[in-house]
């Protein structure tokens, strides 16, 4: 009788050992459909690190650079649809251009949305040595003459990040149409040409921009929030207290194949919701820029969906798709 107990509690606690890790996720990895050094490379880099303590391997994070997200969803599409191991970052500019067809055959409905790790926001960056010290200087210099900002971002015409500076220059009542703007395939390519000279303000997010902070090479006039963000962008004024009503939420997250399995879809939705709980992964959170947005599994299929629909109406109202 006792060793019947004994063996009991021993098979319990082997079940406890088990909660919180992934089991079954071999080989784990994360593809930023980007080029290093952009939002995607962050969305990987926070569940990489946020993740660790709930998987049983080390996370390796892919590049996969490519119409800012087309590649990854047409392989997720086609060769691995039921990769158990694998999670793709995504972003409310991935939700837009599926909503407005960018991704050719394959939309929202072709993935299946496992889970997000908080909100990030747009951001207005210059170089250090830019002649706009303030937002006032460059929205008064576009209002002077448009045509002589070159403005540039990780998406072509009607993307997320050209969203933002269609926002921004129509709070003025200024025509987007007229602006000149460079596409480039991510953030990590964007902030090469601002650095470069390319172009003179890039539209990022305000999450990639913690690893810049120190260098002394960006000045950011301005982020897309409600509300101010705490440190270490306490100090950085809002669009909207500035006086123009432009604020763009990036929610961020990850999407599977379509064709992987519940125990794999489920495994990852698991250590996910672990994660959240915990105090390390709401450190990284805030280091990283981004408030919290907890949402895993159905929860934020869901929303996703949600999303897109409401993004179609509002491309379709702006002229973007028929």
């Amino acid at each position: 009788m006792k060793i019947r107990n004994i063996g009991a509690i021993f098979a319990i606690s082997l079940a406890f050992v088990g909660v919180g890790h992934a089991a079954g996720i071999e080989k784990p990895e994360c593809i930023a459909p980007a080029k290093p050094g952009g939002g995607f490379d962050l969305t990987c880099r926070i569940a990489q690190t946020g993740l660790d303590p709930q998987l049983d391997n080390p996370m390796q994070v892919t590049f996969m650079p490519g119409g800012v997200g087309a590649v990854a969803i047409n392989l997720f599409n086609t060769t691995r649809t039921d990769d158990d191991n694998a999670i793709v970052a995504f972003s409310s500019g991935s939700l837009l251009n599926m909503a407005t067809g960018k991704y050719g055959e394959w939309d929202e409905t072709d993935v299946r949305f496992l889970a997000s790790i908080g909100a990030d926001f747009g951001a207005v960056v210059v170089r250090a040595d830019s002649q706009y010290n303030t937002l006032g200087d460059l929205m008064e210099a576009a209002e002077n003459d448009l045509n002589s900002i070159v403005f540039g971002a990780g998406g072509s015409i009607g993307s997320q990040d050209w969203m933002k500076a269609a926002l921004l220059l129509g709070s003025r009542k200024l025509n987007p149409r007229d602006m000149r703007y460079v596409a480039f395939d991510g953030g990590g390519e964007s902030i090469a040409a601002l650095l470069g000279g390319s172009i003179e303000v890039y539209m990022g997010d305000v999450g990639e921009m913690v690893s810049h902070m120190d260098s002394g090479k960006l000045k950011i006039l301005a982020v897309m929030s409600p509300d101010r963000l705490d440190a270490p962008f306490a100090d950085i004024p809002t669009t909207k207290e500035l006086g123009y009503d432009a604020e763009w939420t990036i929610l961020r997250g990850f999407y599977m194949g379509k064709d992987v399995s519940d125990e794999a879809y489920n495994a990852w939705k698991n250590a996910f919701e672990a994660a959240y709980e915990t105090e390390e992964f709401k450190t990284i959170q805030k280091e990283k820029g981004l408030l919290p947005l907890n949402m895993a599994g159905q929860e934020l299929n869901a929303s996703v969906l949600e999303r897109v629909a409401i993004m179609r109406e509002i491309a379709r109202g702006a002229g973007l798709i028929d």
